[in-house]
């Protein structure tokens, strides 16, 4: 959906909600209201006598109500009209009142008197009683007897000779002469015809206006942007172009409905609408604020290498659009008049249920707070987890993190498991370990293996991508088929892909030294040799067995151990590093 769209799908909605405040109008018209009891409202319905206040003023209104301004006119005392008028005059003042009365004093039966006598509390004289005020005019009913001497209340003679004056300050003024008749008398919903057309075409120009003007000023706005290094500028005007035509129409719309002269509930309900309305579109343009913001920053931490802090200035951008979403909604809830104060305090009584209810969703959201604090693993890190299994980490959320496996699958966990898990973070290292045992054939003579080694200690340190400390070589076994030669060295990357090409030709290198030095690797394999055995060497043998018998004559066989003093004589009496070797002294 483009904003476009966006826009007239909420002015549609506008509109629906006028339709619902016509009908609010309606029903405040028959007399009901939110806060009426409703033994108050059965009673304003079932009021409808001329002998008493409420049931003379409900006459009058469903008369006017119905376009019968004939029938409406016996409602007014028009004692002070001269009787050749009062047919001309009576009409045209009861649909005169009616319409100030729609703008100025909406009608609540409840508050007028359902007694003969009237309010005789009031402080007004007992044959008058308080209709209400318009502006700074007390508008009066008046108790007089009609034709059959009967007493009956109607609009106070006062109040019938102020109506003029009264219309030429509340009315339509010069919108009423020009209107035809059908115009003004057919209405539906408490709404006269002209005024429905009216809220048609204003919304239908508040739409096209809106747009229109939400084009130059974007356009202007590139312009001026455009002169600028910053493309923070330029961001802000891509993101706030919808919210900013909004915020246009609904001004557009405010002003414009003033001369549709509507009645009081329906311009009540429109303001609400509008105040609603002016919160969600603020509301829209703050969040995409926030979105911008949160992009700018991210790009930031890229250049500057800082990745670790991306999952931080994610999940502070969500936390922020969402205590804005929250407020936004307190806003719109007192708005539309319920008791927020009311509503927060019964989600304490009730908090300990959701609390329970919600265990493993409050769960997960600590543990997206203990995973962006304690930054075990980061958005982008290569890591093991669980059952060794190993991924990419591709998101860090509220409730839960995404890791992308080698097998190119999604794995979502909750965020309390993750947390728990033992993670191996590989995206965290500086160095990656090299370890690799060599294995050369036994025909190697002792002076090719120091070749070997030499020439592979001299690699490791010319090599550019090898730490210098440690990286060793050295003879560690006599295999079963094999001289063994491990290799340690670490290579200074903390990428997995340069690692491997480090290592490749570390590898070829190393292939390389041991063809020079005449010598190859050895493989498993089983040599026969066939040959006649030449026994032991019978001298050597005498000579050994004699020195042990002398040892032990003497009493000096060194066992367990040798004698403290042979260990002081013989301790460093070796040639190591051996004599012509580089580290000799």
């Amino acid at each position: 959906m483009n904003r476009r769209t966006k826009v007239s799908t909420c002015f549609l909605g506008v509109l629906g909600l006028v339709l619902c405040g016509g009908s609010l109008g309606a029903q405040e018209a028959s007399g009901l209201d939110a806060e009426t009891p409703i033994a108050v409202q059965a009673r304003s319905f079932a009021t409808s006598d001329p002998a008493v206040p409420a049931g003379a003023v409900r006459s009058f209104i469903d008369a006017c109500r119905g376009g019968r301004y004939q029938e409406a006119a016996r409602y007014l005392s028009l004692d002070s009209v001269d009787a050749k008028n009062r047919d001309i005059l009576g009409p045209r003042y009861a649909r005169q009142l009616k319409i100030v009365l729609d703008r100025t004093l909406w009608i609540q039966y409840e508050l007028l008197s359902d007694r003969p006598e009237g309010d005789l509390e009031d402080g007004l004289p007992d044959n008058l009683e308080r209709l209400g005020t318009i502006g700074e005019f007390e508008a009066l009913l008046e108790r007089m007897p009609d034709d059959n001497g009967r007493q009956v209340w109607r609009i106070a003679t006062g109040t019938v000779d102020s109506i003029p004056s009264l219309y030429a300050r509340h009315g339509l003024g010069r919108l009423g002469e020009l209107l035809p008749a059908p115009l003004l008398d057919i209405s539906f919903l408490e709404l006269r015809l002209w005024q429905w057309i009216g809220l048609v075409l204003l919304l239908g120009a508040a739409l096209v206006c809106a747009w229109l003007l939400g084009l130059l000023a974007h356009r202007i706005g590139r312009s001026i942007a455009g002169r600028t290094e910053t493309t923070l500028d330029d961001q802000l005007l891509d993101r706030l172009h919808g919210p900013v035509r909004f915020l246009l129409a609904i001004a557009l719309f405010a002003m414009g409905s003033v001369p549709l002269a509507l009645s009081v509930p329906t311009y009540r309900f429109l303001n609400r609408l509008e105040i609603v309305a002016l919160v969600l579109a603020i509301t829209w343009g703050v969040v995409r604020g926030v979105d911008v913001a949160v992009q700018r920053t991210i790009d930031r931490l890229n250049e500057e290498g800082r990745k670790a802090l991306i999952s931080v200035v994610l999940l502070t951008g969500r936390v922020m659009k969402a205590i804005l979403l929250a407020l936004a909604l307190i806003v719109l809830l007192q708005n539309v008049g319920l008791d927020v104060t009311g509503l927060i305090a019964g989600l304490g009584v009730g908090g300990l249920a959701i609390a329970l209810a919600a265990q493993k969703t409050i769960a997960n959201l600590f543990g997206g707070v203990s995973l962006v604090a304690d930054q075990p693993v980061r958005v982008g890190d290569f890591c093991k987890f669980g059952d060794n299994k190993t991924g990419t980490v591709e998101e860090i959320g509220i409730r839960s993190t995404r890791v992308r496996t080698l097998d190119r699958t999604l794995v979502t966990i909750p965020n309390s498991e993750f947390s728990e898990m033992q993670l191996e973070n590989y995206g965290a290292r500086d160095q990656v370990r090299l370890l690799t045992t060599l294995t050369l054939r036994y025909e190697t003579s002792p002076d090719q293996l120091r070749h070997v080694l030499t020439e592979l200690r001299k690699m490791l340190v010319a090599h550019p991508r090898v730490a210098e400390d440690p990286a060793r070589v050295r003879f560690v076994n006599f295999g079963a088929f094999s001289l063994d030669l491990e290799i340690v060295a670490y290579i200074t990357t903390h990428d997995w892909a340069e690692f491997l090409k480090v290592r490749e030709d570390i590898f070829l290198r190393i292939m390389d030294i041991v063809n020079a030095s005449g010598t190859g690797f050895a493989y498993p394999s089983q040599t026969l040799y066939l040959g006649r055995d030449g026994g032991l060497d019978a001298m050597a043998s005498r000579d050994a067995e004699s020195s042990v018998q002398a040892w032990r004559e003497a009493g000096e066989l060194p066992f367990p151990d040798l004698d403290e003093q042979t260990v002081e004589e013989l301790d460093g009496s070796l040639d190591y590093p051996p004599r012509g070797s580089v580290s000799h002294r």
